[in-house]
């Protein structure tokens, strides 16, 4: 995979955005020197980036996010440190956005320096085994109120539907028919599927762009 200077991951509430985020970071820093994620999501306290923070100091890789996170504040704000995405250009940046439209409005503070210096990607993480995404219609609803809230749009979309450690070959095999016909609908491309590393020997020869992750641990009592 291919890194822009600036890597947006987006979906719905539960689409396995932050995996993604966290496993692109561990990806990004293999090619580049300053690799930063960067945790946007001021409406989710679970499953957050800040849960790979030793990992990413392991690996070198800088970790912006809400001093919040993880808490139970409830306390939307964007830490000073987040607009550096866009004034210090040395860094190679994956966003985690929060879910949805609300998520997105985040993005939006941010979005307008993102597009006018035009070395982003936007990919929308879609998983079909979750209640409100189950069909492609479904799946085109969120995108626009994603695009609209973040004032952004889409580039590609990662195939990452799974049903959490549950899921075996034949679930993300059962999920390429979606993704194509979401890849269609959207006209854009499949620049990823993703899944449990467990499964790459069965799924690597298989799937379009796939992408094998370690599954991401919560902190033990959040």
């Amino acid at each position: 995979m291919e890194f822009k200077r600036v890597t947006i991951i987006c979906g719905h509430y539960g689409s396995g955005k932050t995996n993604i985020a966290v496993n692109m970071a561990y990806e990004l820093k293999k090619q580049k020197e300053n690799a930063t994620i960067a945790d946007l999501d001021i409406v989710n306290p679970y499953f957050r980036t800040l849960d790979s923070e030793e990992d990413f100091k392991k690996r070198g890789i800088r970790l912006i996010c809400s001093p919040f996170a993880n808490s139970n504040i409830d306390a939307p704000a964007l830490p000073q440190e987040m607009y550096s995405i866009t004034d210090d250009r040395r860094q190679n940046v994956i966003i985690d956005v929060g879910g949805d439209d609300r998520g997105a409005l985040a993005l939006g503070r941010i979005s307008g320096a993102i597009v006018q210096e035009d070395d982003y990607d936007m990919y929308m993480v879609i998983n079909c085994y979750r209640p409100l995404t189950k069909t492609v219609d479904e799946l085109l609803e969120v995108r626009d109120e994603i695009e609209m809230a973040g004032r952004i749009r889409f580039t590609g979309i990662i195939n990452n539907s799974n049903l959490g450690r549950e899921t075996t070959r034949e679930d993300v095999l059962a999920s390429l028919a979606y993704a194509e016909e979401a890849s269609a609908k959207m006209k854009l491309n499949i620049v990823a599927t993703s899944y449990d590393k467990r499964l790459d020997e069965e799924l690597k020869n298989r799937v379009p762009h796939p992408f094998a992750m370690e599954l991401q641990k919560m902190i033990p009592g959040i």
